[in-house]
């Protein structure tokens, strides 16, 4: 077969093959029988569709992530590295390289499993014992020799007389009788031996002949056509597999007996019309395995390099580089020969089937989970001609994670821990990128989009039953004070949301805009470094009443309208610009919101540890939300020390039944403060009211105070320039009374 500008050029066929010659491989001959012996009927069953509950939402994933690009060399590892990007991809790529890598090792010491026949010739005619080794290592350099000479041309042939062999030696073994005299009828779907292993247990050791369906998939860069072969040759292997699988352990189930099964690990060539053909099957299916393995291996490694992934420039370069015009990866495979090597001299089948679970856990989890994020994403650029379904890859990737830490928590740990400090060092290697960021941001946003729209829409339908303040501001005097954007971060840190908007006054320019975009740099940045949940914002307009009449229209960032508007000045400030307060309030005032205006002093809330409520005979309405505001500013950190303290100044006739009301409210919960943190004071004019608000709230930290838009007509700026000698102070203005249930 000759190279082409897509490799070698291969069609659908050859993915099939390559899936289905890894899907029927070792584990099949070997270890089916234990998993019957140990599990029952039953049991193997369980497992077989537990794998598949793995494998196929990693064959739709796949499917799915590989028809929405071109796919070029690395399989797995180029899907996975161009959709959470090449930190993480490398990540995944080095793990899934590695899997790959020990499964050539694998495949190779359970070939030399179907020689164990050899053991009383030699111990009769040569006195020593049959190692494995003696077969394994030969194999390998063999095999190695083969591929390092001939490419991936003469794999893809050889895949088609193994998948011939295969299926005359399933059909042979399918055709076979029970043994001598066990009776079918006898054993019951759950039989299995005295002490068994753990279904866990026996499903680590299983597992690896489900994951054979992604073999394809490493030769997508020799594919013509890769988004139509893909998809069609993975699924279609991993269903024939499914249907054989459980064809065989039901054929083991009505053929020998439980103990039988778990002493024979070739307990197949028993059942068999013709046993040899068993053994023949093995060495072609192991074989192959190792084929597959040994092609897609190197090719993971060689796309790892060319994206510069591993340490070292000089050793990217070298691994990267092809041979011939299908640029087969010579110095990749070398390496994969020596690891191959390594793990054939010191590893055992079982030990090694556990460590490939691991492995492809992480890969396959991996993969479901791209496959999860962009259907929520919604990227224009995402447009896979094949669909898979979200549910089906979030089963996917859940079953994946749980398995790793049920299979094993201590190599689960260990492997998520040696993830993150791979993913560590290469982020810093590719100085900061961030990969995992723009998937998730795009997933957030999606879902943000979705529940704000669900949140107006019932919102539509009913009334709000529960008042949190979803406060604006819109302010100029942004970076020569702290005060105003400290109150805001605190009213929105649990309880409320918060919106802040940098008022540039202009009309809208090149400049203009430039400008909006670098103060809103300068906001996000600060919001980071004071790790505030204010959404920050910038806005041009002509005027500071415009740039009002924009944002007060505007849907809150909650998905809820915005209730509540933040005013401020300082007690420096000149009357001016308390008169532009007032007449900002006023403007306000037509959209129905809470009016907040904050008059802050040099003490910056000095410690921190009280704050003084004021109500009066005009806060009818404003006395449950100042209150409900002062236990909203407890819930931050910066007041978690602070004490509310309620003070009720009436007029004589009315403190009885005020308290009378307090303490009903108080005692149905739906006041969120104690009797002895309130205390009622008759006062029958203004000036006695002063003069006790000096004395009692002169030293506290934050002072609340209500007005009314009467009041605010009739005085103007003296409203807010009233108790000029207390600390901050927190002017409030409700709409109308809220419940607090």
């Amino acid at each position: 077969m000759q190279a082409t500008d897509r490799g070698y050029g291969f069609g659908t066929l050859p993915v099939f093959l390559a899936g289905i010659s890894t899907i029927l491989g070792a584990i099949m001959f070997l270890r089916f029988g234990y998993a019957v012996a140990h599990t029952g009927l039953l049991g193997v069953v369980g497992i077989i569709l537990l794998g598949h509950l793995v494998t196929i939402p990693t064959a739709l994933a796949l499917a799915e992530i590989a028809t929405n690009r071109k796919v070029e060399g690395g399989g797995e590892y180029f899907i996975i590295s161009r959709s959470f990007g090449t930190t993480i991809g490398g990540v995944i790529g080095i793990s899934l390289y590695l899997s790959q890598a020990i499964s050539v090792a694998f495949y190779m010491i359970a070939f030399a499993e179907a020689f164990t026949w050899l053991e009383p010739i030699l111990a009769d005619q040569l006195g020593i014992g049959f190692d494995t080794r003696l077969v394994s290592i030969p194999a390998l350099v063999l095999l190695l020799a083969l591929v390092l000479t001939k490419g991936a041309a003469l794999g893809v042939r050889v895949l088609y007389v193994v998948a011939a062999i295969l299926f005359g030696t399933l059909l042979l073994f399918f055709l076979g009788s029970p043994l001598e005299g066990f009776d079918r009828d006898a054993v019951s779907l759950t039989e299995k031996i005295a002490r068994p292993d753990s279904f866990i247990v026996v499903f680590a050791i299983v597992f690896p002949a489900f994951t054979g369906m992604t073999a394809g998939v490493g030769l997508s860069g020799d594919l013509r056509n890769p988004r139509k072969s893909l998809p069609r040759g993975t699924l279609w292997a991993t269903i024939v597999g499914m249907i054989v699988y459980i064809g065989i352990v039901f054929k083991l189930h009505v053929s020998a007996p439980p103990e039988v099964m778990a002493e024979d690990q070739l307990i197949m060539a028993q059942v068999s019309v013709w046993g040899p053909a068993i053994l023949i099957g093995l060495c072609c299916a192991t074989l192959s395995s190792a084929i597959g393995s040994v092609l897609v291996a190197p090719r993971t490694l060689q796309a790892l390099g060319a994206d510069n992934t591993l340490p070292g420039k000089g050793l990217n370069t070298w691994l990267s580089r092809g041979v011939g015009k299908a640029n087969d990866p010579r110095h990749a495979t070398m390496i994969t020969g020596v690891l191959a090597m390594v793990i054939v001299i010191v590893g055992s089948v079982d030990l090694v089937a556990t460590l490939i679970s691991m492995f492809f856990m992480v890969t396959y989890g991996s993969l479901c989970a791209i496959s999860f994020l962009e259907h929520f994403a919604a990227r224009p650029s995402y447009r896979p001609s094949f669909r898979s379904r979200w549910y089906i890859s979030l089963l996917g990737a859940v079953i994946c994670f749980l398995l790793m830490f049920q299979i094993s928590l201590f190599f689960a740990t260990l492997a998520i821990l040696v993830l993150v400090a791979l993913y560590q060092a290469l982020r810093i290697g590719k100085r900061g990128e961030g990969d995992l960021a723009s998937l998730f941001q795009n997933a957030i946003t999606q879902a943000t989009r979705y529940m704000q729209i669900r949140l107006q829409q019932r919102r539509a339908d009913q009334v709000a039953d529960e008042w949190r303040p979803s406060v604006i501001m819109v302010n100029d005097r942004t970076f020569d004070r702290r005060s105003p954007l400290m109150m805001l971060r605190w009213l929105c840190h649990r309880y409320g949301f918060g919106t802040y908007v940098h008022f540039i006054k202009g009309r809208l320019t090149a400049a203009t805009f430039s400008e909006s975009k670098e103060i809103k740099e300068r906001l996000l940045e600060r919001a980071k470094r004071e790790q505030s949940a204010v959404y920050m914002d910038t806005v041009v307009s002509p005027s500071i009443t415009s740039a009002l009449a924009q944002t007060l229209q505007v849907p809150g960032v909650s998905g809820m309208s915005n209730n509540s508007i933040l005013f401020e000045f300082a007690q420096r400030d000149s009357v001016d610009v308390v008169k532009d307060v007032v007449d900002q309030c006023k403007f306000a005032a037509n959209t129905d919101m809470t009016l907040m205006v904050l008059r802050h002093s040099e003490t910056h809330f000095g410690s921190r540890n009280s704050i003084h409520v004021w109500l009066t005979w005009n806060d009818r309405d404003n006395a449950n939300t100042m209150i409900l505001l002062s236990y909203i500013l407890l819930g931050h950190p910066d007041w978690a020390k602070a004490q509310v303290q309620v003070f009720a100044a009436l007029p004589g006739v009315e403190v009885e039944r005020t308290r009378q009301e307090f303490a009903q409210l108080i005692n149905e919960g739906r006041l969120p403060i104690s009797e002895k943190n309130i205390e009622y004071m008759a006062i029958d004019n203004i000036e006695a009211f002063r003069r006790m608000v000096f004395e009692k709230s002169s030293d506290a930290d934050l002072t609340v105070v209500g007005f009314n838009m009467k009041g605010l007509e009739e005085r103007g700026p003296g409203v807010f320039t009233n108790h000029a000698k207390l600390h901050d102070v927190l002017f409030v203005r409700a709409p109308r009374q809220i419940k607090i249930d």
